[in-house]
């Protein structure tokens, strides 16, 4: 699981696929609640805001 901003969506995809061998689901964090989770703040590579999950 990848929690990643625009920029770097494409790099948290590949490396999804290559961990897993099979391709992500691509979760928009601006159109989705979680009831027992929050998302972190912050993008995994960066400093800039987190706008996808990649599960």
């Amino acid at each position: 699981m990848y929690v990643v901003c625009k920029e770097h969506l494409e790099l948290a995809i590949d490396m999804f696929v290559d961990e897993y061998e099979d391709a992500p689901d691509i979760v928009d964090l601006k159109d989705t609640e979680f009831s027992d989770w929050d998302p972190p703040a912050k993008c995994a590579e960066c400093e800039k805001n987190a706008e996808f999950l990649v599960v």
